[in-house]
């Protein structure tokens, strides 16, 4: 659902058959999982969230969905910029937004039967542990190489376009996606930025030890 760091190859698609083939579904269903609890991990402690979903969130604090429903639409927006970058979706690019925009509203109202306040401590905690699940939740899906998430596959098609290097690409998708959604009332602080400086390097770590090997 979203880009992945430096160096990943989301667009390296084949045909699962086998063993492989089982091994690269179940990663990819339950990296997706894992990755919509993250973005509750993220979100409910208001501390700031990944910059994906503070577009979502602004988006919709203005018009009212549920943020399952916003991430979805948004997702869908993205891959409408796919066309003229020639982008081509894969089986884990539809999972990526039904199984993520289905599961971020039950995992939001799990986490709104915590007591509240919470201590500051424990939204910390959170987000700590939010970042972590997302790094191997991204590892898993990412690693499956069932195609892109729309977010992954918009970085991609813009760094094939362009010739920009993924950094400079990611960055700047990332920086106009936390303006607009800050500008419509998404949050953004101590989350926002733990992930930013995080991900990439957890990601770097665990994505070679998670993707599935290619058949011989």
């Amino acid at each position: 659902m979203r880009p992945a760091p430096d160096g990943a190859r989301t667009e390296d698609q084949v045909v699962p058959r086998g063993r492989a083939g089982a091994r690269r579904g179940a990663q990819l269903g339950a990296g997706l999982v894992l990755y919509a609890a993250s973005v509750a991990l993220l979100v409910h402690p208001a501390l700031g969230s990944m910059p994906w979903d503070v577009l979502s969130q602004g988006v919709a604090r203005v018009t009212g969905w549920t943020f399952g429903t916003t991430t979805v639409v948004i997702s869908l927006v993205v891959l409408v910029c796919w066309v003229p970058l020639r982008q081509r979706p894969g089986v884990g690019t539809a999972a990526n937004v039904l199984v993520i925009g289905a599961l971020v509203d039950p995992f939001l109202a799990l986490a709104a039967m915590l007591p509240e306040p919470l201590p500051l401590a424990v939204r910390v905690a959170m987000v700590v542990l939010g970042v972590g699940v997302n790094a191997v939740a991204t590892g898993l899906y990412v690693g499956a190489r069932l195609g892109p998430g729309p977010r992954d596959g918009l970085m991609t098609g813009l760094v094939a376009r362009t010739g920009h290097p993924v950094r400079w690409v990611r960055g700047a998708i990332e920086v106009l996606v936390v303006a607009a959604g800050w500008a419509l009332g998404g949050t953004v602080g101590l989350g926002t930025l733990a992930y930013a400086l995080a991900i990439g390097p957890l990601v770097h770590v665990l994505l070679p030890r998670l993707t599935v090997p290619t058949e011989g």
